[in-house]
């Protein structure tokens, strides 16, 4: 382990994401939310996402509703509904690089990630598509994430860490995995590792393919 960059998808939660950002301010932490559009269109969530940013944090898109992986609804009208819609709701929030993360549906990676109306869709906005190369599962192990987490990453150079400002419990233990990281000798740093940002504003960089459903 030498690196790690930290992202919370799914909130943000009234009833979690501040007790995080305290946790991310109390130790340096820098970190990305994947915000879902439904979420942030409530106000209490908007001021949220507002809080995150105004303390350094990026603000990111993934998918208005996540219900569904985009690659199973193939529908023109999709990519917009999903992708666009939240993208207007971030709004002045958004990171210039407009980062996009697939609903993997409990972490996998494939073809189910992106329809290719949604895959063209990302590449025509300017899009950055980021992936992911530790899930340790924390929504359905909350008390014991962490253990997993740290062997997740024990071995890659830098790990790009999804974890769920959800309120499940599982954030109680965030500050002891950020604890954990800094004694194993790893750093938290802000951008993703290149392997896991197939699509860089609209530009392939990466297995773009390998994330479409029928891709060629």
């Amino acid at each position: 382990m030498r690196d790690v960059t930290l992202t919370f998808d799914n909130g943000p939660e009234p009833d979690v994401t501040p007790g995080v950002l305290d946790v991310l301010a109390r130790t340096g932490v820098p970190a990305t939310f994947f915000v879902l559009g439904k979420k942030i269109a409530d106000p209490a969530g908007r001021r949220l996402a507002e809080r995150a940013a105004a303390e350094g944090h990026w603000i990111a898109n993934h998918t208005y509703s996540h219900e569904t992986p985009l690659g199973l609804l193939p529908g023109a009208d999709v990519p917009g509904a999903e992708i666009g819609r939240t993208q207007d709701l971030i709004g002045g929030l958004a990171h210039a690089d407009k980062p996009f993360r697939p609903f993997g549906g409990g972490g996998a990676l494939g073809p189910h990630l992106l329809s290719r109306a949604a895959a063209d869709y990302l590449a025509a906005g300017g899009y950055t598509c980021v992936l992911w190369n530790a899930v340790p599962r924390d929504w359905a192990d909350p008390d014991g994430w962490v253990e997993t987490a740290m062997e997740q990453i024990s071995a890659l150079d830098h790990a790009l860490v999804v974890v769920h400002d959800l309120p499940t419990g599982a954030m109680a233990h965030l500050e002891r995995f950020i604890d954990g990281v800094r004694a194993a000798g790893g750093a938290f740093r802000r951008d993703f590792p290149e392997a896991c940002v197939p699509l860089r504003r609209g530009r392939i960089t990466g297995d773009f393919a390998a994330c479409v459903a029928e891709a060629a």
